[in-house]
């Protein structure tokens, strides 16, 4: 079907080597940039922001002793002993990770080993197969069916007492509503 077209015009292709001189070597075209602008990513974006795709990443390969801080998401698949901190940013710990540390981050989620303190401003999670030997202060905690954990766990109730005041405020401005089970008219 699509085979049966034909093109308008003949492809002619020529294949005769143009001859070199001896002593000159060839130079490539010259490019120009006549009529074009480049425009880089880092340009528009204003600064002091980081677009959400950015994340650091530190290889199996990598053995890092001290302390690591920085604004943006940080994956860990290597050793790392020390101090971790991340203010609001994700931290994960990959499956090849080995991090003897305290870690300070907005998330942290662990695929691999943790020997330390872990604080997360809003969530931590351990995922299946990872182990985690510290204690834990967050405001939600996430742990799945085969991970290790050992140490406390201290949910932090910023966010619940906050919550409890707006459900209390609301509670305050309507009347509570008391039914019984198969109480209605003409039951007594």
């Amino acid at each position: 079907m699509w085979r049966d077209k034909k093109p308008d015009r003949p492809l002619v292709l020529n294949l005769e080597p143009k001859p070199l001189q001896a002593n000159q070597p060839s130079k490539p075209p010259q490019a120009t940039l006549e009529g074009t602008t480049l425009i880089s990513k880092e340009a528009v974006r204003p600064t002091g922001t980081i677009a959400d795709s950015v994340a650091a990443c530190l290889g199996p390969s990598l053995h890092v002793k001290g302390e690591i801080s920085g604004s943006e998401d940080l994956y860990i698949y290597g050793m790392v002993e020390g101090l971790v901190q991340l203010d609001e940013r994700k931290l994960t710990v990959g499956t090849t990770a080995k991090v003897t540390a305290n870690i300070i981050a907005g998330e942290v989620v662990v695929c691999g080993n943790v020997r330390g303190n872990v604080r997360a401003k809003n969530r931590i999670e351990i995922r299946k197969d990872a182990s985690v030997t510290g204690d834990l202060t967050t405001r939600q905690i996430l742990i799945e069916d085969g991970a290790y954990f050992k140490g406390s766990l201290e949910i932090d109730g910023v966010a619940e007492k906050e919550a409890d005041k707006n459900v209390s405020s609301q509670m305050a401005s309507t009347p509570p509503k008391v039914t019984a089970a198969g109480a209605g008219p003409g039951s007594i």
